[in-house]
């Protein structure tokens, strides 16, 4: 199905994580999508926070991500394209055990020809044919 260039974008898990803090929203696409990936690493939070306040924080995001989206899931064709994300991460100089969930985030937009949107642009480097857009930091609009 096409789309207008733009319209329908990945949001990777750090981005979710900000969103909230995201200070230009323009910088987002008009329907912003996840993946089961991001679920799955978001799944991860409340189970390793240090304490029950950050507990209770990550909780919260991933139940808000599980009703605001429809992941887009981590399908056949993803798991194809996982092994070219793979093969240039590693001629990038990167190992892709290292970055397996922003591998197959990487891995899930590619197979559905969405741009992948990002506050850690560097967290992707090296993948080829990968439509990133890079989203401000919040933390890296001090004055």
């Amino acid at each position: 199905m096409a789309t207008e260039l733009g319209r329908r974008g990945v949001l990777d898990t750090s981005t979710i994580i900000l969103l909230e803090r995201i200070a230009d929203v323009s910088s987002l696409p008009e329907e912003p999508m996840i993946t089961a990936v991001t679920l799955a690493e978001l799944s991860v939070g409340p189970l390793v926070a240090s304490n029950s306040q950050e507990q209770a924080l990550r909780q919260m995001r991933l139940q808000q991500a599980e009703v605001d989206f429809h992941p887009l899931p981590f399908d056949a064709a993803a798991a194809r394209t996982f092994g070219r994300v793979a093969e240039s991460l590693r001629r990038g100089g990167r190992k892709s055990s290292a970055r397996a969930f922003d591998a197959m985030i990487a891995a899930t937009a590619i197979a559905n020809d969405l741009p992948l949107f990002t506050c850690n642009p560097s967290d992707f480097e090296s993948i080829d044919d990968l439509d990133l857009r890079r989203i401000p930091h919040p933390d890296s609009l001090r004055d």
